[in-house]
């Protein structure tokens, strides 16, 4: 909702200064259709050109998200937390062989199944239980397995990127886009030269009109979305920071409670719970 408002902020501040200066909006219009077309299609053209089948399919993909609030909530956080916290304290107490079977069969388990706001996350579970089935198995130190944790976030970061960054870059060639317009509106201009200067006027105009699409689509609704896309990969990433500060610390012997807030640590202040809130739903959970 929020991106809603801060584009039609954007469009009635640039539409709405442009006619109460007295400008003529029948001229937008009339060439907008003919602009939008030219600036649209290359821009297109180039960006299907410029990237992977696999990037546009993640572009399509989040593209949408961005009218929806970040799943990466306070609320979130502390159900994953309290999910580490659960796992932890059963294989302190039993011993990592008693969560083998939760970690091979995630979807039937008790543990993961009681916090569904995680449970139910594919890059969650997975990302949990591969590093939890390395700990049980006892085969790499704690060294060890964070370097595999720090290689598959980074690829992680990467992929998650990758839209943001498609996104971005188009933002960057739209002005040149709206430049290619222009330059064919007022080559179509000098073709009629022997026209009287009302009609030239009017022509000039409607050339220059590609120019501006191209720099308000660039700044105005191109540009935000890429930045928007690039904080929301950004957040996914942090949660796998998360979990993996919390097996670790488990891992260096520290207990459940100790070891969550090594997790909690890592979160970015708006959305870290604090330590008696996060003690407190641990131990309601």
């Amino acid at each position: 909702m929020i991106v809603i408002i801060g584009y039609a902020v954007a469009m009635l501040a640039i539409f709405g200064t442009f006619v109460l200066h007295g400008g003529n909006v029948g001229i937008l219009l009339e060439a907008l259709p003919f602009e939008m077309a030219t600036i649209f299609g290359g821009a297109l053209g180039a960006f299907v050109a410029g990237n992977q089948p696999k990037v546009l399919r993640a572009t399509m993909a989040q593209v949408p998200t961005v009218l929806k609030g970040s799943k990466y909530t306070k609320e979130r956080y502390m159900d994953l937390m309290a999910l580490l916290y659960d796992i932890l304290q059963k294989a302190r107490k039993e011993g990592l062989m008693a969560i083998e079977k939760d970690v091979e069969e995630p979807h039937e388990s008790p543990l993961f199944q009681a916090h569904p706001i995680v449970g139910n996350d594919h890059h969650v579970v997975e990302f949990t239980t591969d590093y939890l089935r390395m700990m049980v198995s006892g085969n790499l130190n704690a060294h060890e397995i964070e370097t595999l944790m720090d290689s598959e976030i980074d690829t992680h970061h990467q992929e998650a990127h990758a839209p943001a960054m498609a996104v971005l870059r188009l933002a960057g060639a739209l002005p040149a886009f709206g430049i290619v317009a222009a330059v064919l509106g007022v080559v179509n201009t000098m073709g009629s030269v022997g026209q009287p200067p009302a009609i030239l006027g009017g022509m000039i105009a409607s050339a220059l009109v590609g120019t501006f699409l191209g720099i308000m689509l660039a700044y105005a609704i191109f540009e935000p979305l890429g930045t928007l896309l690039e904080q929301k990969a950004a957040d996914g990433t942090k949660e796998l920071q998360c979990i993996k500060s919390t097996l670790l610390a488990s891992m260096q012997g520290y207990n459940p409670a100790t070891a969550i807030e090594f997790g909690r640590k890592v979160l970015f202040s708006t959305e870290r719970p604090g330590f008696l809130e996060l003690e407190a739903h641990v131990r309601k959970k």
